[in-house]
C-alpha cells in the first residue's frame, strides 16, 4: 500500500511538474486590434515553422487584411488546420480535431497584430506596465524590463518570432510571388 501511494505521488509531482514547464511565465496582453489600423490592404501566403522545445512543425498560411476584416488559414500538408477570422470585435474559429489545443487563435492572431501591426497602433493597444521597443529590424514587448515577445526582421520576406513567455519560436517567411512583409 505504501508503494501504492508513493507512486501515485510520484505520478502526481511529475504532472505537476510537466504542466508548470508548459505554464507561460507571464500572461501576455491581448491586442485585438481593428483590422483598419494596420493601414493597408494585405494578401500574403507565408510558411510557417514553429518550434516548441524539440517539437517542429512546418505550415503553411493565408493572411488576408482588409479595413473590414483579418482572415487566416493554416494549413498542414494540404489539410485546413485552423481558419481565424477578426472584425475588429469577434474573433471567428474554425478547428480541426487534428489541431493540438496548444495552438489558439487569439494567440495567433495577437503575434500577427504583433508582428506585422504599426508600432503606434500596438502601443497604444498596451495595457500599463508594458512597453514597446522598436528599432526597424527588431521589435520587442517588455514588461519589468525584460522581453516577453519579440520579432526580428530576418529580411524583406521573413520575421522571427520569439515568445519568451510561452517558449516557442515561430519563422514567418512570406512565399515568393506574394507581397513582402510591412
Amino acid at each position: 500500500m505504501q508503494r501504492l501511494i508513493a507512486l501515485l505521488l510520484a505520478v502526481l509531482l511529475t504532472a505537476c511538474a510537466s504542466q508548470a514547464k508548459h505554464a507561460p511565465a507571464i500572461a501576455l496582453p491581448p491586442l485585438r486590434l481593428a483590422p483598419a489600423t494596420l493601414g493597408k490592404e494585405l494578401a500574403l501566403q507565408q510558411r510557417l515553422v514553429f518550434r516548441f522545445g524539440s517539437q517542429v512543425r512546418e505550415l503553411d498560411a493565408l493572411l488576408e487584411v482588409d479595413a473590414r476584416d483579418v482572415r487566416l488559414a493554416v494549413q498542414a500538408m494540404g489539410r485546413t488546420g485552423v481558419t481565424l477570422q477578426w472584425d475588429g470585435v469577434q474573433l471567428s474559429e474554425q478547428r480541426a480535431a487534428w489541431l493540438p489545443a496548444a495552438v489558439r487563435g487569439a494567440r495567433v492572431l495577437d503575434d500577427v497584430q504583433f508582428s506585422l501591426w504599426p508600432v503606434e497602433v500596438v502601443r497604444a493597444a498596451l495595457p500599463p506596465g508594458w512597453t514597446l521597443a522598436d528599432d526597424g529590424r527588431t521589435r520587442e514587448l517588455l514588461h519589468g524590463g525584460r522581453a516577453w515577445l519579440v520579432r526580428e526582421r530576418v529580411n524583406a520576406t521573413t520575421l522571427q518570432v520569439r515568445n519568451v513567455a510561452e517558449g516557442y519560436d515561430l519563422t514567418i517567411e512570406s512565399v515568393a510571388g506574394g507581397d513582402v512583409l510591412p
